[in-house]
């Protein structure tokens, strides 16, 4: 009887729970967030019962990829292919993480219309959890229309994502706190309006839960600058960098690289770390622990202050399938991070902020839109798989390799073997720099 009891009384107070929450996202004026209505966000009873999964917030995008058979001439159509493929920024770390043995919780938005209905047919053919996904009557599912030239490079975009800067809102946002509360990891993407990136910030900073944020472009890059105190990790390009480092500096102006330039003269690892060392050194003045800037074909720089572990080890993703275990075993058995990690700890160094460059491996580039994501996702799966960032960083680059090499947005599959020997090869080659 006093068993029974307790079962019954806990169903009350569940229920009372689920009522006080619902009228709270009614009432309450948005600054206040329901978990605010209790002592204690989470208690250790309920982040065991949750799953901790991975939790991304941003854009789920139809893509229009119109590649050209031949060399277009303005002011005619052009013989070509046109293809539909499911995009957005979020969506495809996303499905990357889902494909390298995690299962993400995406919480986003889409219209009742054909565009949202690929989208979701899609999402639940992959397995995958459509609870944090809105969708409503009466608006446009986001949908970026990519022009490529012929060699495979995005010559122009046209993107229509509103809907995610206005339906993406707070308000939904807050239904998934306790997803976001019991995650190892929170993601978010630069598609979110101001008021929404700062909420889903401070849910994940009121549990000490990292926040890793992807810029998306060089316009959206600077709404970083409402939320960086609670960024753990972002993800730019170089003029991402740029661009970010000038919205956290007002006054001081960074200067941009020109890319062609940059592609003509073939700058060195050496001399790309002078130009972007001004602003990288900003952003982790500014708080930022982690920093990955992609520098295309000449691979990436992988920033830290002197700690390389921003994880908790206690919320490591519990939903790990077989392929990230085999993945975690292969990569752990041949590719150690160890030199890297041992210079940073011994006395050798003048710095508390360091660099690695790892380079981008040799590819049959087919189509260069999904890589950056699959990049971010592969490092986020491995992060959450239990492989050290040093690890997880040669992994990503790996990845992001396989995903040049496909038309879609991200690869069908992925090959385990594959991808710990190119991140053993990419691991071996990082060469570090200090930046002060």
């Amino acid at each position: 009887m006093e068993a029974a009891g307790r079962c019954s009384l806990t169903g009350k107070e569940s229920s009372a729970r689920r009522r006080l929450e619902s009228i709270a996202r009614h009432l309450l004026p948005p600054e206040i967030l329901v978990r605010d209505l209790y002592a204690n966000p989470l208690s250790a009873e309920e982040l065991s019962s949750w799953d901790a999964a991975p939790v991304i917030i941003g854009g789920m995008v139809l893509d229009i990829h119109a590649k050209p058979s031949a060399h277009p001439i303005p002011g005619t159509t052009t013989p070509g292919k046109v293809q539909y493929v499911s995009g957005g920024v979020a969506r495809n770390v996303a499905e990357c993480m889902s494909k390298l043995g995690n299962k993400p919780f995406m919480i986003s938005v889409v219209g009742h219309d054909v565009a949202g209905d690929l989208l979701l047919k899609y999402w639940k053919s992959a397995g995958l959890p459509t609870k944090g996904i809105l969708k409503l009557e009466g608006i446009t599912t986001p949908v970026v229309s990519n022009i490529f030239d012929s060699s495979g490079e995005l010559a122009m975009a046209v993107a229509s994502v509103e809907a995610v800067e206005t339906f993406l809102t707070p308000g939904w946002i807050q239904r998934f706190w306790h997803n976001i509360c019991s995650a190892p990891l929170l993601m978010v993407d630069a598609n979110l309006n101001s008021r929404s990136l700062e909420v889903a910030c401070q849910i994940a900073a009121g549990s000490g839960i990292p926040v890793w944020f992807e810029p998306v472009s060089v316009t959206k890059s600077r709404r970083i600058a409402s939320v960086v105190n609670y960024i753990t990790c972002a993800s730019p390009n170089e003029n991402e960098l740029v661009a970010m480092a000038n919205a956290l500096s007002p006054g001081i102006e960074f200067s941009y690289i020109q890319h062609q330039a940059s592609k003509g003269k073939g700058h060195s690892a050496d001399s790309l770390f002078e130009m972007l060392k001004p602003a990288m050194c900003l952003l982790l003045q500014k708080g930022v622990k982690l920093l990955v800037v992609t520098l295309g074909s000449d691979g990436l720089f992988l920033c830290c202050r002197e700690g390389l572990s921003f994880m908790k080890d206690d919320l490591r993703s519990r939903r790990v399938g077989s392929f990230g275990r085999q993945l975690y075993d292969l990569v752990n058995e041949s590719c150690s991070s160890m030199k890297h990690v041992n210079f940073i700890k011994s006395g050798e160094r003048s710095s508390k902020f360091f660099a690695f460059h790892y380079p981008a491996l040799p590819a049959s580039v087919v189509s260069l839109t999904g890589a950056g994501d699959c990049l971010v996702g592969g490092i986020l799966a491995s992060i959450c798989n239990g492989l050290d960032v040093m690890q997880s960083v040669a992994v990503g680059t790996a990845v992001a390799k396989a995903a040049v090499e496909t038309q879609t947005n991200v690869p069908a599959k992925f090959s385990p073997r594959m991808v710990a020997d190119a991140a053993k090869q990419i691991l071996s080659a990082a060469k570090v720099f200090q930046l002060e």
